[in-house]
């Protein structure tokens, strides 16, 4: 018998007696880091979303993670690079989306911003739930893709309370004011549509509408508390 062939005889006769060992450990790579299901959250300026999710990360500050965007603008005063989004050329930005590297991206103002593949899979590499804050579009084009997400869509009362909503802000001019407006009766017309998303709250009352927002987490939060 050669050498070789002595060698595999001997592999052969040690496997069923290393399957128990290789079973546990290939079960413990796979649960040693829970993966959970992403959220795509969506909802018109003025919806109160970024306050609702204020509320749910300064309560949970160790459960969940926003995807870091990527965008060819120029950094403002005071950001960093990987934490409030990655600044990238617009050379590099053209090849990531040649490369298939985004699950959704768009032009705003001449700049490119999009949300990379790699940026939701760093999060959930962590144990953490991953938050992908996009608009109506970015919700489209993700749905395209094999990310198998949960669609949250946080919708304001009606369009009068929206509209007293960006008024009450002092930073709207006519123009900007209207351009939010037909974007918010878009994304409301799609939240309406049959299957576009898995929970749509209706902030009326913050205090409910996130009491329904951490409904939507709440399995997942029971779990990593549990070590799951």
């Amino acid at each position: 018998m050669s050498v070789s062939l002595f060698r595999s005889f001997k592999v052969c006769r040690l496997l069923p007696r290393l399957q128990p060992f290789l079973s546990w450990k290939l079960k413990t790579m796979a649960t040693s880091t829970p993966s959970y299901q992403p959220i795509v959250i969506s909802g018109p300026s003025g919806s109160g979303k970024s306050t609702l999710l204020g509320l749910l990360f300064k309560e949970f500050p160790d459960c969940f993670a926003f995807s870091v965007s990527h965008t060819t603008r120029k950094p403002r005063s005071g950001e960093e690079d990987g934490k409030d989004y990655h600044f990238v050329e617009k050379e590099v930005f053209a090849e990531m989306i040649e490369n298939g590297d985004f699950l959704e991206h768009a032009q705003f103002s001449a700049n490119c911003y999009g949300t990379s593949k790699q940026s939701v899979k760093s999060i959930q590499s962590t144990g953490r739930i991953c938050f992908l804050d996009v608009e109506i579009n970015g919700v489209k084009s993700i749905k395209k893709t094999d990310l198998a997400a949960r669609y949250v869509f946080v919708q304001p009362p009606n369009m009068e309370v929206l509209k007293e909503r960006l008024v009450g802000r002092g930073t709207e001019s006519d123009d900007s004011l209207k351009r939010r407006l037909d974007s918010a009766q878009e994304a409301l017309d799609y939240a309406n549509e049959d299957g576009a998303y898995d929970h749509i709250i209706v902030n009326d009352d913050l205090d409910e509408a996130y009491s329904r927002l951490k409904l939507v987490v709440a399995d997942d939060i029971k779990k990593m508390k549990e070590g799951k």
